[in-house]
């Protein structure tokens, strides 16, 4: 299997930089998609991203398939105004934490940033055959075992 591409590396600054323009032409698009508008804000015609950068698409999957404890999440605190980023304890019912004070605008700006942080905190190895376990509910992962 592929390894997530290191710090340094021409593929990780390749990554970030489609991500970037995936992120810049969202503005305006309520949510968020990691792919690339014809138009900035208008997604009638999308490309780019996920679509085209296998790299991307394989470091989202593999940030998407870890454990939801730790990780990192957008908290809107002010309806369509303001969100920060906050931290999943991991326990059900256990609210998150707020990682930063810094408060965002921007309903894309946040993901971005999101992405940078668990692409530094990602293993290399993350999503590798060693480190599978079948299923997900297991009793380290909080869910009632019946």
């Amino acid at each position: 299997m592929i390894p997530i591409p290191k710090k340094g590396t021409p593929e990780r600054e390749a990554m970030i930089k489609e991500h970037r323009e995936c992120v810049d032409s969202m503005k305006g698009v309520a949510g968020f998609s990691v792919l690339k508008c014809e138009t900035p804000g208008d997604t009638t015609v999308v490309t780019g991203g996920v679509h085209e950068n296998p790299d991307l698409r394989r470091v989202l999957l593999r940030m998407r398939g870890e454990s939801p404890k730790g990780k990192l999440i957008v908290i809107c605190t002010k309806i369509d105004a303001e969100w920060r980023i906050g931290r999943l304890s991991g326990v059900r019912g256990v609210p998150p934490e707020f990682v930063t004070d810094k408060v965002y605008t921007c309903e894309q700006e946040i993901q971005h940033d999101i992405f940078l942080m668990r692409l530094d905190e990602l293993p290399e190895t993350a999503g590798m055959p060693e480190n599978f376990t079948e299923g997900w509910k297991h009793r380290d992962d909080n869910w009632p075992v019946t």
